[in-house]
This record gives structure tokens, C-alpha cells and sequence, in this order.
């Protein structure tokens, strides 16, 4: 657990400003909300001047996509833990982890990012290595039985409108929704793939599993997560998402 470095809240899933690399909550995540010292290298998105050269956007993309790469391969491993005393089984849960996986966590942090930047909000995904470890070591201790899936987060910094920021319950809300949805929809198209039979019915129905999971444990109204966000803007639809993919976890689990 960290703590707030501007008003001391104790906090489970902190943000780490890029600038100063301090801890803080939801309500000082911002540059300007905890008065970083390192402001004037934070450029708002919407006077941000375009650089046409390649070699000024090129750091940045492959800063993301290397964090995003580093962050698949780390969860795809830790949901083929169950079958790490066995190389044959092993290889190919993670064959399967990487494909299955790899649509639902990219697929859900692109949603965020693509759904932000709709309404004009600088946003880019950035990994908690913290979070990666915590994940790694509950799967080995627990033999893959349970997964902490926090690795990381769309980092989102909204654009100015007036005085003010234009983004508010609606926007958030929709920006987090958009990550669990995305799960739920790439989990029905896995289990449409299982039924064909032979090895996509394995791969199917993993992906079916993992992309539900990942809605579920997103959904959970806690701290940052989306589904404090989504019942902040509209408890109904929360309720609407969330029975019904928790219900399904539970079956699976059970």
C-alpha cells in the first residue's frame, strides 16, 4: 500500500506521475493537482504542437508498446503457472495464454486509450511493475489458481475547456467501460471459436475463461478500478454488466 504524496491517503493502486515519479491518488494523479516540479515538461494535448519528425514520436511509441509487450508475456505466464511442471502442458497453455490474452489485456487497454482520446484526452499505457510481481508471485504460490491482474493502466490527462477540465462522470464512465466491454465481447467470440472442436475448442474456451475474468476483476467498485469509475457515473449499468459476468466467473469456478 502507498501513500499519497500531496494529501496522504493511503492508497492500493496508486498513480505515478511521469514527471516526478511520486505516488499519488485519484484526486492529485495530475501534474496540476499536486503541483509538480517538473510542470513545465507536462504538455497539455490540446496545444501541444505536432512534430512532424519521426524521430520525435517514435520514444514515446515504443516506450508504450515495449510496456505493453513486457506486461502480455508477464500475465500470459502467470496463467499458464498450472501447468509449469509439465513442459508439453506448460507450452501450450502459454501458447494459447499469448493468443487469448494478448486480444483481451491489448484489446482492453487500446479501449481505454481509443475511447480517451475520442474526447480529446492525452492518454497512453503505462505498466506498475509493482503490480507485474504481485501477479507473478500470487500465481506461483497459489499454482495459477489466482491471478492479480493489475499490471498497469491507460494513463489519461484530460484536455482544458475554460476553467475547468472537459471530462467529467459521463466520460470517465464511458472510458472504463469500454475496457471491460471489450473483454466481455472478445469472450463470447472465444466461445463461439470453442465450438469447433479439437484444439480450438482448448484455445477457445481459455480465452472464454480469461476474458471473462478480466471483466470481472475490472468491475470489482474498488480504489481506481474501472468499476468504481462506471458506478460513480451510473450505478444501473454497472449492475447491468457486472451480475452477469461475476454470476458467469462464479460458474466457471465452480
Amino acid at each position: 500500500m502507498a501513500k499519497c504524496e500531496m494529501c496522504g491517503k493511503n492508497i492500493d493502486l496508486p498513480y505515478v506521475c511521469n514527471y516526478c515519479k511520486d505516488s499519488f491518488c485519484i484526486d492529485h494523479r495530475l501534474p496540476e493537482s499536486h503541483n509538480c516540479p517538473n510542470l513545465i515538461f507536462a504538455k497539455s494535448p490540446t496545444f501541444a504542437k505536432k512534430e512532424s519528425s519521426t524521430a520525435s514520436v517514435q520514444p514515446m511509441f515504443s516506450s508504450e508498446l515495449q510496456q505493453l509487450l513486457i506486461t502480455w508475456l508477464v500475465l500470459s505466464f502467470c496463467f499458464s503457472v498450472r501447468g509449469l511442471f509439465s513442459p508439453e502442458s506448460f507450452l501450450k497453455i502459454f501458447v494459447a495464454s499469448l493468443a487469448t490474452l494478448g486480444l483481451g489485456f491489448i484489446g482492453h487497454e487500446l479501449a481505454h486509450r481509443y475511447v480517451a482520446r475520442k474526447f480529446g484526452c492525452w492518454a497512453e499505457f503505462r505498466l506498475w511493475p509493482m503490480g507485474l510481481i504481485m501477479a507473478l508471485i500470487l500465481a506461483l504460490v497459489s499454482g495459477g489458481r489466482m491471478i492479480f491482474a493489475a499490471p498497469g493502466a491507460v494513463y489519461i490527462i484530460p484536455r482544458y475547456s475554460g476553467l475547468g477540465y472537459g471530462i467529467g462522470k459521463r466520460e470517465n464512465g464511458l472510458i472504463s467501460i469500454s475496457g471491460p466491454i471489450t473483454n466481455v465481447v472478445v469472450a463470447i467470440l472465444f466461445l463461439i471459436v470453442s465450438s469447433f472442436g479439437g484444439i480450438l475448442n482448448f484455445v477457445g474456451l481459455q480465452g472464454f475463461f480469461i476474458n471473462l475474468w478480466l471483466a470481472a476483476f475490472n468491475l470489482i467498485p474498488f480504489g481506481n478500478m474501472d468499476g468504481q469509475k462506471i458506478l460513480r457515473w451510473n450505478p444501473i449499468i454497472w449492475v447491468s454488466i457486472t451480475i452477469p459476468v461475476w454470476v458467469g466467473v462464479f460458474f466457471l469456478f465452480f
